[in-house]
């Protein structure tokens, strides 16, 4: 329990605080990240184009393995990233996936030349691997740096970086292959994740307690909120009350249902409008992007709105999660279905209705993937870890039963039956969140053994290195 004293500290009387800074630099990472996790789909185009310099002679077959082998690797980390981020402090891990990203990066072009796609596989697995640390510890450090009052708006902010990053890139890509040729593509991520991370070596922080430059009021305001004034210990993981949790249980179907919807939107939509409704937008970046940047978009109201509603009290956290859940979720599987009702040919249409369908899925943000840190805090980066690895199996799994169905790409009635399964997917995870999940503070947050390894003081020598 709290004191009256110090359930009464005040917010900082600064617009701008130390925790803005993380916010901003967590979101770029992410930017950074995502970026340089989808621009081979971009860069590949002209990498195989034998009408350009320094192309290569790819089949469908390579390009394919070429383009999967990112995610080798990613699922791998994602449940010692949890871990990890417990143990050494969040910042470490962000800054070794994007170093180890921005590095690979800039070797990809020679690596192309001299090694083949075999090399090009090999770094991406690397880059994969790496990046299965980046989501586990952005919440940790999330859970670490945002009061309550406002988690929802930073949460939202910091994850919506990997969207707008993804449509940036889509946008960018094709102009600077045209004008420096696709190996710029590659030097210019890395160049910019470069950048970042030399900037965050000195401003970036896995804690309030362990930030340099915090001033002691804000310090305050975040620990009060949070309840994590006082000495902080590592807690062990209580692995059994995690697996036997049943609202746990409901968020990994939560967020399973999630990447079934979104990749295959991701991997199949392309197919869809230019076999079935006549327009190649994957030839179009911009209009690649539209649905990312209309997610990225209606990200921010959802997320003020969801602090505005918990500072007024109207309803409880696990209220809000849920409804906001249920936009993420019922929007895009009410809007997939309409999809396939659009005319034929009738490209604005479609792409309207694409919008909505991945713009809704902003819901996600203050739904599901902040119950992690509401939950259970101490073990906000594990618990992400955990369905964030099961979550990314169905994302495998579900391009594949597609691929199962589609027969015969150009029939709209198979492609019907690929929405319609999609639809059931979201509304019948989400229900399962609904009825089962929530967002109470669970009693094997703090286990009433609070021993500590002999690593306790780990996350702080490891700040002074970094």
């Amino acid at each position: 329990m709290k004191s009256e004293e110090e359930s009464t500290v005040s917010k900082p009387s600064a617009c701008l605080g130390v925790r803005h800074a993380q916010a901003l630099l967590l979101f770029l990472a992410m930017l950074i990240a995502y970026g340089m996790r989808v621009n081979m789909s971009m860069a590949i185009v002209s990498m195989t184009d034998t009408d350009l310099e320094n192309s290569f002679d790819w089949g469908s077959k390579t390009q394919s393995l070429i383009l999967s082998s990112f995610f080798w690797g990613y699922a791998v980390l994602q449940v010692p990233g949890g871990e990890m981020a417990a143990r050494f402090g969040g910042k470490v891990l962000v800054l070794t996936c994007i170093v180890v990203n921005s590095a690979v990066s800039l070797l990809i072009p020679i690596g192309a030349y001299y090694g083949g796609w075999q090399m090009v596989c090999a770094c991406r697995v690397i880059q994969g691997l790496s990046q299965g640390f980046l989501v586990p510890s952005m919440h940790h450090l999330i859970g670490k740096w945002f009061p309550l009052e406002e988690k929802s708006r930073f949460g939202t902010f910091v994850h919506s970086g990997g969207q707008l990053g993804t449509a940036v890139q889509l946008m960018i890509s094709g102009f600077i292959s045209s004008y420096w040729g696709w190996p710029a593509i590659f030097y210019v991520n890395g160049t910019i994740g470069a950048v970042w991370a030399a900037v965050y070596v000195f401003l970036g922080s896995s804690t309030p307690q362990t930030s340099k430059v915090i001033s002691d009021e804000e310090k305050m305001y975040i620990l009060t909120s949070l309840g994590h004034v006082g000495e902080q210990k590592k807690l062990k993981t209580p692995w059994k009350a995690i697996f036997t949790s049943v609202p746990f249980i409901a968020l990994i179907v939560a967020h399973s249902g999630q990447n079934w919807g979104f990749w295959t939107l991701m991997t199949e939509i392309p197919s869809y409008m230019k076999q079935v409704m006549g327009v190649d937008i994957g030839a179009n970046g911009v209009m690649s992007a539209l649905p990312y940047l209309t997610m990225y978009l209606l990200s921010f109201p959802l997320g003020y709105l969801v602090d505005l509603i918990q500072k007024k009290k109207w309803l409880s956290i696990t209220a809000c999660r849920k409804i906001s859940n249920t936009i993420g979720h019922w929007g895009p599987a009410v809007a997939l279905i309409g999809l396939t009702y659009a005319p034929a040919g009738d490209a604005t249409t479609a792409v309207i209705i694409l919008c909505v369908v991945v713009g809704l899925n902003a819901g996600q943000y203050t739904g599901y993937l902040l119950v992690h840190i509401d939950m259970a805090p101490n073990f906000g980066g594990t618990l992400m870890g955990i369905t964030n690895c099961i979550a990314n199996f169905v994302s495998i799994l579900a391009p594949l039963v597609a691929g199962l169905i589609l027969t015969d790409q150009t029939d709209p009635d198979q492609w019907r039956i690929v929405f319609y399964l999609s639809s059931a997917v979201y509304i019948v995870c989400n229900l399962i969140f609904i009825i089962f999940g929530t967002s109470e503070r669970q009693t094997w947050n703090e286990p009433e053994s609070k021993d500590t390894d002999d690593d306790v003081t780990t996350e702080k020598n490891v700040e002074k290195v970094v």
